[in-house]
């Protein structure tokens, strides 16, 4: 008898550490529809749903002029997440545009809460990511390429063009986070010692400063 009960016993562990995920939450929606109401004072993951809804919230026409890339990486993103689009709200996707001056550069950067594809309008692009393992795997587009890079990894997009370039980035998450990893090293706030980088770049603390300098608040 007592061998039956541990086998029981035993059964039930299993089926509950099987469950443990599911349990934890339920990924799918719970309604057709919950646009952000960017008014509630309420905080959770995620924007709560507003009541009074309409075809507008499930529009957005940001995506239509190229951005402005008259700055120091001559590009722009312009982004279709739950922050501008409230109709995406746990939907669990996001689109964005991305525009390149001749040689401008969508700095090397992750997303750690969603993989991102991209669809080349014009131009040339060189594109990469890098493992974990630090390998890079590096391919160049032009207009109609698709190429997609995984979620989390370190990536970026240059123009290797004469002419401006564009792509349309799709993400699947409604807010994918983004870390620059030069901006994020180099010019958090308050800042990360500059001993610790110079270390891990092994480099002067002066050259240090020196770029930090570059990622100062304008």
């Amino acid at each position: 008898m007592a061998s039956i009960q541990l086998y029981v016993a035993a059964a039930c562990a299993v089926v509950f550490a099987l469950a443990a995920p599911a349990l934890g939450g339920d990924p799918d929606m719970l309604q057709d529809v919950c646009v952000a109401d960017y008014a509630s004072p309420v905080k959770l993951n995620g924007f709560p749903c507003k009541t009074n809804i309409s075809a507008d919230d499930f529009f957005f026409d940001g995506l239509r002029k190229p951005g402005n890339t008259s700055n120091a990486a001559g590009s722009l993103v312009t982004a279709a997440n739950v922050e501008k689009f409230p109709g995406v709200n746990t939907l669990g996707v996001s689109i964005a545009r991305i525009d390149y001056a001749p040689g401008g550069q969508n700095p090397p950067h992750t997303h750690p809460r969603a993989t991102e594809i991209i669809f080349v309008l014009e131009g040339t692009l060189e594109v990469g990511f890098i493992t974990t393992a630090n390998k890079l795997f590096t391919k160049t587009l032009t207009t109609g390429d698709v190429f997609v890079f995984p979620r989390g990894l370190v990536h970026f997009q240059q123009n290797r063009g004469y002419g401006p370039a564009a792509v349309v980035a799709g993400f699947n998450s409604q807010l994918q986070g983004t870390q620059q990893i030069a901006m994020t090293l180099f010019g958090a706030t308050p800042p990360v010692p500059t001993d610790i980088l110079a270390k891990a770049f092994q480099i002067g603390n002066g050259e240090v400063e020196h770029i930090k300098a570059n990622f100062a608040p304008k």
